[in-house]
């Protein structure tokens, strides 16, 4: 199961948080979440994988040109997993930073919970 996590963990951050492919993006959120999913994130709560992936969608079209790049290994616990990460133009240091930390059940993601690092000024 850790190896499977860490799996989610790295597939979600490029399949849906990364995809500007609107299909594909609804492909991976189907392969990858629950159908009762819930995203906690600092807009929100989203329930459900629509809700998700308009969430993803809105977000990727903020900055379409950015990409996401996994900072350290992924970590594991028994069901639930995080992953640290950074966003921004590829090549460049990243724009904003932040953790994601996945509930797992039935070899999916139930819930994404994401947490954004304070801006350094």
């Amino acid at each position: 199961m850790p190896d499977h996590i860490r799996e989610l963990l790295h597939r979600n951050l490029q399949e849906v948080f990364g995809e500007g492919n609107a299909a594909r993006r609804r492909a991976a959120i189907e392969s990858l979440y629950t159908e009762d999913c819930a995203l906690y994130a600092p807009p929100g709560i989203f329930v459900g994988p629509e809700a998700l992936d308009k969430f993803a969608g809105d977000l990727r079209t903020t900055h379409p040109h950015f990409v996401y790049t996994p900072h350290g290994e992924a970590q594991t616990l028994h069901n639930a997993g995080r992953l640290a990460w950074g966003s921004g133009p590829r090549g460049e240091p990243p724009n904003y930073t932040g953790l994601d930390v996945v509930i797992v059940r039935d070899g999916k993601i139930a819930a994404l919970y994401v947490f954004l690092d304070p801006v350094q000024s």
